[in-house]
């Protein structure tokens, strides 16, 4: 499968950039050390000190998504089970710089697509536990967002663009299961809570176990299968079933759409990730715990 390449950015982010917007607004950071540590699709994140991030949106689209976090990741932040990234400093936009951006807390741990949990077992107990807690109704006033936590038709042009370009000798196996997903019965409860980017990048391990949550950007209220798709990527057959029990309330409807969202997001990871392995190797995992 070809791949489509990361966005360029929209305004150029640096660490020199943020030392001069510390600076500004929140001197008493400035002096602060300062290290680059990823500079992905949407934001330039970097350490700061030994226990500060400092994330910068580098596109409009990815600064929209950092006002969520700001606006909701605070209220949230207290009820959830494992920590996550709630801003401890909002930064504004200035005349060298046009969006918000955050100070947030710099929780220990490697990425799980890069360390996994010494004992899978556990990790899927405690990963279906945090959704459990997450999965709550949202308020009228939570974000919206069109491409996730909505009903699985919704993402069928997708798929068979995707489909189109997988190995003839899976594409009818995945056929089926999208046919299948799709025909699950919609969710019909409140829209709940969604992380709406749970993957393997976005879940942190340390020392063996799952550690934290992060990225919170997409943030949405929907369809809680969206998120429970990453069973799918980090997990085998019977540890996908710990994770479920952990989870307590995916009836089966709920089940067979969370894994026509883990294809739905297989595709996707696949199609985007042609300078980024780490992503598609997210991709080709989960394309494959599909098809089993």
């Amino acid at each position: 499968m070809t791949g489509q390449r990361m966005p360029a950015a929209e305004f150029p982010v640096s660490a020199e950039l943020v030392r001069n917007l510390l600076g500004e607004q929140h001197p008493d950071l400035a002096d602060l050390p300062i290290e680059v540590l990823a500079n992905g699709w949407d934001n330039l994140v970097c350490r700061l000190g030994g226990e500060l991030l400092v994330r910068l949106p580098r596109r409009a689209v990815a600064a929209e998504l950092l006002a969520h976090e700001q606006r909701w990741l605070p209220e949230l932040a207290g009820r959830l089970p494992l920590p996550v990234p709630a801003p401890v400093r909002i930064g504004r936009p200035t005349a060298q710089y046009p969006w918000s951006w955050s100070v947030v807390p710099f929780l220990p741990g490697r990425i799980a697509a890069r360390a996994e949990p010494y004992d899978h077992w556990s990790a899927a107990a405690a990963l279906g536990g945090f959704l459990h807690a997450l999965h709550v109704p949202a308020p009228p006033q939570a974000p919206v967002n069109a491409f996730r936590g909505i009903p699985l038709a919704g993402r069928t042009e997708g798929v068979l663009s995707g489909l189109a370009q997988v190995d003839a000798a899976d594409r009818a196996t995945a056929a089926r299961v999208w046919r299948a997903a799709a025909a699950a019965p919609a969710w019909e409860g409140p829209p709940v809570w969604l992380h709406g980017d749970l993957h393997p990048a976005n879940i942190l391990v340390d020392r063996g176990r799952i550690s934290a949550v992060i990225d919170f950007g997409d943030i949405t209220s929907g369809d809680p299968a969206a998120d429970l798709s990453v069973a799918w990527m980090l997990f085998t057959t019977g540890q996908r079933a710990a994770f479920r029990r952990a989870y307590a309330s995916a009836d089966d409807a709920t089940w067979g759409r969370a894994r026509g969202w883990a294809l739905v997001l297989s595709l996707v990871f696949l199609t985007h990730s042609a300078d980024n392995p780490l992503m598609r190797g997210i991709g080709e995992r989960a394309f494959r715990a599909v098809l089993d």
